[in-house]
């Protein structure tokens, strides 16, 4: 009996071990280690984002082959991210949206390339999934999931929606977290927009931005990476969201891709806890009250900070964390490459400073202000490098401080008395470092505003950027669907309820007489009442929108099911009827609002106009009738005339107000041909077949007014 009792209890032990030995290989692969040398506590990395390769520009490709390899081995960056959309997955006319495995193929040459062309190590590269590298992906593992095919990332065995790696200074470690959050069953697009992070993944990343425990032996700077903004992120089934994770987490930054320059410049959002989630109508936060007596208190906060594309911008994102700082440079290498680049380290660019750091400012507790400190790369040999600093009080710029830096191991600096450049205006003192090579090729930065009072320089969205950082889209699809709802209902059935229980007769005359904005609507849409069968169609119109699929799609790459969307996304597995699982919300509010809104609102404000336009030619019709009847006399001769001309003139009126109405329909129903025909494309579908009350009621219901409402 003890011979057994002692077999099973060896046999348990090497399972033990043998489990945990996996165990450690996958966390080897999935929580990497790397060892920086040198004493400066100065590390940088690349980013670079939404290359979009394509089988139709393949520039794309060879300049990012011929560029990036040698910009990399002049940077020798110790990490590489690409955050997403590697390829581009659509056809010509951009609107078929599916896998392409010749993109993959493409890619995965390409980057082998830029990795041999480059002399960097390939687990120095971490590339993720965007939404369209999963445009069509019916499962991960599967077919078409060529991203784990051909991916770095996939290569390498990377197989988690999370993989960190921490870079290991001589005095710091910086953790550098990634986070895939495309959908679990990719759709085509455009239905494929938004961030999906599950409770699961959620957990791992706190699980992976907590390894180093909550009382590390070495200072810990975090740096989480996506592809997706968190305005395009979607919160969990427990409505926990990305920035919870990252304020729990006491991250210093979230670097993301997806949104392209093409909406500005300054994509970039300040976080702190308890701000207002719907809507953040400038970059930067209000931070906490300074408390100088523990130096300052850390601030639960992060920036979120999106780069530009390589797709048609060709930008590249340089990054730096010396002691903890936090500093970028984003350039475009679309005139080739560089030779010289620049990344001042210290002093803080003044309008992206965290609140941390302000504080400690504010209370003197910062570390190491002595020395001005900037990265310079170069394809040749460096011959000078200097700093200058500015002063703008007087309203231009005069220079205040021009100084040689030296070079100690990867860093150049030199030192100076930061007390007399410490103002409690953020951009008094602005800064700039110029570096020359051997063969006399001179480069310069742009000039950054810098405080070391603890104060922060404004800095603004424009309206675009706004639009796609400052507003929170997930939460805001059911308000703008709801709230179309809401108008359309109150515009439709409102007035026939005063109607109904109202003994007047709401006419032309009735609302000339008695003006308002509820007497008129009330009169224009008692004309629509009276137009056969209209209101129904419409109030059925609206009805089917709510109740009914809208089309029906081919959702994946190729072959399978179609599925069916409604405003609740789209129902691709029919195995439970009574529990039919909705996906791709709120990534069909790209279709379900521009229609609402740009073709269903548009076309009721047409009918009714058309409606109302008919009861005014009516008026008119009548008048002339009543005032040939009552011509009796001669003394009304001038007024009869007086009469004559207005009607005339209020006849022309009616005449341009139905051209223009006209027009106003011919630009609806192009806007919505424009949008059958995309998803035609889109989804592989017949408009016939596929989707006939999408296609065609609102056009029907614009022909059916005017037919009805013609002149007699």
């Amino acid at each position: 009996m003890n011979i057994i009792n002692i077999t099973i209890m060896m046999l348990l032990i090497v399972i033990t071990l043998f489990v945990h030995r996996c165990n450690s290989s996958s966390n080897e692969k999935n929580r990497e280690i790397i060892e920086i040398k040198g004493e400066n506590d100065v590390v940088w990395i690349v980013q670079l984002s939404d290359l979009h390769f394509s089988v139709h520009y393949p520039e794309r490709a060879f300049e990012f082959q011929k560029f990036v390899s040698s910009t990399l081995s002049m940077i020798n960056p110790s990490l590489v991210l690409i955050t997403g959309d590697l390829t581009d997955g659509k056809s010509k006319d951009h609107l078929t949206m599916k896998q392409n495995e010749e993109e993959w193929i493409e890619y995965q040459k390409t980057v082998e390339n830029v990795i041999t062309m480059s002399g960097l190590d390939k687990n120095l590269f971490y590339d993720l999934r965007g939404n369209h590298d999963n445009f069509g992906v019916p499962v991960i593992g599967g077919a078409f999931d060529y991203f784990s095919n051909y991916s770095i990332t996939g290569q390498l065995g990377r197989s988690q929606s999370v993989n960190s790696v921490t870079l290991q200074t001589s005095n710091r470690n910086v953790l550098f977290v990634s986070v895939d959050t495309t959908m679990s069953a990719g759709l085509r697009g455009p239905t494929n927009l938004f961030g999906h992070p599950t409770d699961e993944l959620l957990k791992d990343l706190s699980s992976h931005l907590s390894q180093w425990g909550s009382t590390p032996t070495k200072p810990l700077t975090k740096i989480a990476f996506g592809h997706f903004p968190l305005s395009f992120s979607v919160p969990s089934n427990s409505k926990k969201t990305l920035k919870d994770i990252f304020l729990e987490n006491s991250i210093t930054a979230y670097l993301c891709g997806h949104l392209h320059s093409r909406f500005g410049k300054n994509l970039k959002r300040h976080h702190v806890v308890d701000q207002n989630d719907l809507f953040q109508l400038n970059i930067h936060q209000k931070g906490s009250s300074v408390n100088c007596a523990n130096g300052g208190a850390n601030v639960d906060e992060f920036w979120e900070m999106e780069m530009g594309d390589w797709r048609k911008s060709r930008a590249m994102r340089v990054i730096a964390v010396d002691k903890g700082r936090l500093s970028f440079v984003d350039t475009n290498l679309k005139m080739g490459a560089k030779t010289i680049l620049i990344l001042p380290a210290f002093p803080l660019d003044s309008r992206f400073m965290s609140t941390t750091m302000l504080n400690k400012y504010k209370c003197e507790s910062m570390e190491d202000i002595s020395h001005i400190r900037a990265l310079v790369f170069s394809s040749t040999t460096i011959a000078s490098v200097k700093v200058k600093i500015y002063d703008s009080r007087r309203g231009g710029l005069d220079m205040v401080l021009e100084a040689s830096m030296s070079k100690i191991e990867d860093l150049y600096t030199v030192p100076w008395n930061a007390k007399v450049f410490m103002d409690p205006s953020p951009n008094r003192y602005w800064l700039q470092i110029e570096a020359t090579n051997i063969n006399d090729e001179m480069s310069s930065t742009e000039l950054i505003p810098f405080s070391l009072s603890g104060f922060r320089a404004d800095l603004s969205w424009t309206w675009t950027e706004f639009f796609v950082m400052g507003i929170q889209w997930a939460e805001l699809y059911y308000p703008l669907f709801w709230s179309f709802y809401f108008l359309m209902l109150t515009v439709l059935i409102l007035p026939k309820t005063v109607i109904s229980l109202s003994n007047r007769q709401y006419t032309y005359k009735y609302f000339k007489a008695n003006k308002g904005v509820l007497n008129g609507l009330t009169w224009i849409f008692s004309e629509v009442h009276n137009i056969p069968y209209l209101w129904i169609m419409m109030l059925g119109y609206l009805l089917y929108l709510v109740l009914c699929p809208w089309f029906l799609g081919q959702v994946y790459t190729e072959g399978g099911d179609r599925g069916y969307m409604t405003y609740k996304g789209w129902v691709v597995k029919f195995n439970d009827l009574k529990k039919l699982e909705f996906i791709g919300l709120p990534d069909v509010m790209v279709v379900v609002l521009p229609h609402l809104y740009f073709v269903v609102l548009p076309a009721v404000l047409i009918i009714g106009a058309v409606a109302a336009d008919k009861a005014v030619y009516q008026d008119y019709v009548c008048s002339l009738s009543g005032k040939k009847k009552d011509d009796d006399g001669v003394n009304d001769v001038r007024s009869r005339s007086t009469n004559h001309i207005s009607g005339r003139i209020l006849n022309q009126l009616c005449i341009w107000a139905r051209s223009i109405l006209v027009i106003f329909t011919l630009g609806v129903c192009w806007k919505h041909i424009k949008s059958c025909w995309a998803l035609m494309n889109a989804y592989e579908m017949n408009p016939i077949i596929h989707f006939p009350f999408y296609s065609f009621s609102i056009p029907l219901l614009l022909a059916y007014v005017f037919y009805k409402t013609k002149r007699v």
